[in-house]
């Protein structure tokens, strides 16, 4: 075999190995994302007021799940855009959840000051690991997932949303 060919077969080998690779990647990160799916939908979390929020209650409808923490600015930033969005969608079947990487204490006087006018769950710092596990690759937040009906992931934002997105993902989700 002359160098041409073996320097070509080498590449092509590479080529051939580096395609397995991704897909065995891709095919590994989607059953770690459906697992962590699952693991969301038969999950409850403690609310700062009342009784737990039981997440299967929502997966019937179009929801946007909103990770935050109190001692994130750009998720306080957001949250008065989500609560609006909230109020916009909710008489056309949407849902909208946040669910809180913190500490019962700072989101109850948190909500105190600066109410919203959808549930919260609260996840601890474990909460970052589920996003994390739901395709929040670098684990900052906020992290936004919108769910169609029936549960099915649809979309991801890492960092702060805009009414802009919000829109847009509304007009995506036919209700």
């Amino acid at each position: 075999m002359s160098l041409d060919r073996r320097g070509w077969a080498l590449g092509a080998g590479v080529a051939v190995a580096a395609t397995a690779a991704g897909v065995g990647w891709s095919l590994w990160r989607e059953r770690t994302a459906n697992a962590a799916e699952a693991q969301l939908w038969n999950s409850s979390f403690e609310t700062p007021v009342g009784p737990p929020l039981v997440m299967a209650v929502f997966r019937a409808q179009p929801l946007l799940l909103n990770f935050w923490a109190t001692w994130c600015p750009p998720c306080v930033r957001e949250m008065p855009a989500i609560d609006r969005f909230a109020r916009q969608v909710a008489p056309r079947g949407w849902r909208v959840v946040g669910l809180a990487a913190d500490n019962i204490a700072p989101v109850r006087e948190f909500l105190a000051v600066r109410p919203v006018s959808y549930p919260v769950g609260l996840t601890g710092f474990a909460g970052i690991e589920l996003s994390k596990a739901l395709g929040n690759d670098a684990g900052g937040l906020p992290f936004t997932l919108l769910f169609g009906r029936g549960g099915r992931l649809l979309e991801r934002h890492s960092g702060e949303l805009s009414a802009e997105q919000l829109t847009a993902w509304a007009n995506r989700v036919i209700t």
